[in-house]
């Protein structure tokens, strides 16, 4: 896939990976309560087999967002974050909203996401409530990353 930027003033979104801080990513995600206890190996595996972004203010990355998807017809938004010193700018909306324009994943007909508690910030930028949840259904093993 082609490198993906934009930029807004001292903001850059980019899916060059050589630009990730691998140990933010996982300082952050190994604390969070989706991934609590992620290992530095499986963040890195994530990361080589997603579209991943990372959120850049004046060069030092700020947040980080991963699309697990096969640029045809689906997408799945995860481990969405924004550093704690740079909340409450709109970095999050900023960055969710540009996801639309990344040219492969123009014309999806579906993108998921899971979240606890930033319902208010997806329903900002299009996100809506499962119009059928009773369609879907789940596997998941909460001791995963405590073995």
């Amino acid at each position: 896939m082609e490198k993906f930027e934009i930029r807004l003033d001292d903001l850059l979104l980019s899916s060059d990976k050589s630009l990730l801080n691998i140990d933010l990513i996982h300082s952050f995600l190994s604390q969070s309560y989706w991934s609590e206890g992620i290992p530095k190996e499986t963040v890195v595996k994530g990361i080589e087999n997603s579209l991943s972004l990372g959120l850049y203010r004046n060069e030092q990355q700020i947040g980080f967002c991963r699309l697990i998807t096969d640029h045809a017809s689906f997408a799945y938004l995860a481990d969405v974050f924004i550093t704690e010193d740079q909340r409450g700018h709109g970095y999050a909306e900023w960055m969710i909203s540009n996801l639309k324009e990344i040219p492969t994943l123009k014309g999806l007909r579906r993108w998921l996401l899971a979240t606890r508690d930033a319902h208010n910030l997806y329903n900002k930028t299009g996100w809506e409530k499962l119009e059928n949840p009773n369609l879907f259904m789940e596997i998941v093993n909460k001791e995963v990353y405590k073995k």
